[in-house]
């Protein structure tokens, strides 16, 4: 169902639902689902936030973290072979070409999911919540903070993550983000 909300699309016809179940199929393999993560504290002073590894701006971003005093920052990827498959694709089927970035984009999602789950559990256990998770891009949350975020996680040893001058990651379908922890 997800994928198909990434792919706008309500209800799928059989046709469409037989071709994302090949892709399905045909992806199997494809996935390396990778983690990584750092604590830090936080300080902030109205929208102007000291994320213990990078000072930034953020109105959006403050509000998400009110109230607490450190963060988890963290990057994931479902790794470079859905990319590869995504780029065959296109040249030979494109409807399965979008089929297969809606599912990439659920799976890297899904993974998120999970690794906060167990985030929360984990934190819980010391008295500790956890604040919905905001990535750079995201309201007024600059791209720019990924140039801080590849480096200080040391995603391209860890995860196998670059960031491109456009400020996008390669693999593709990878995110950064911030979670707020709070007492």
């Amino acid at each position: 169902r997800e994928a198909f909300r990434y792919m706008r699309v309500k209800e799928p016809d059989e046709a469409l639902k037989k071709l994302f179940d090949d892709c399905v199929k045909e992806s199997k393999n494809q996935f390396s689902y990778k983690v990584c993560f750092g604590e830090f504290p936080l300080l902030m002073n109205g929208d102007e936030i000291d994320l213990g590894f990078a000072k930034t701006k953020s109105k959006a971003l403050s509000v998400n973290l009110k109230g607490c005093d450190k963060i988890i920052l963290f990057a994931a990827t479902v790794g470079h072979g859905i990319d590869r498959l995504i780029k065959k694709e296109e040249l030979f089927s494109p409807a399965k070409a979008v089929c297969l970035q809606a599912l990439g984009s659920e799976r890297v999602e899904s993974l998120c999911d999970a690794f906060n789950d167990e985030l929360k559990a984990a934190y819980a256990e010391s008295g500790y919540r956890l604040k919905p998770r905001f990535s750079p891009g995201y309201g007024d949350l600059s791209l720019e903070l990924q140039n801080k975020i590849i480096p200080v996680l040391n995603c391209s040893k860890h995860l196998g993550i670059s960031l491109g001058e456009n400020l996008m990651m390669s693999p593709s379908k990878s995110v950064t983000a911030i979670i707020g922890i709070y007492k």
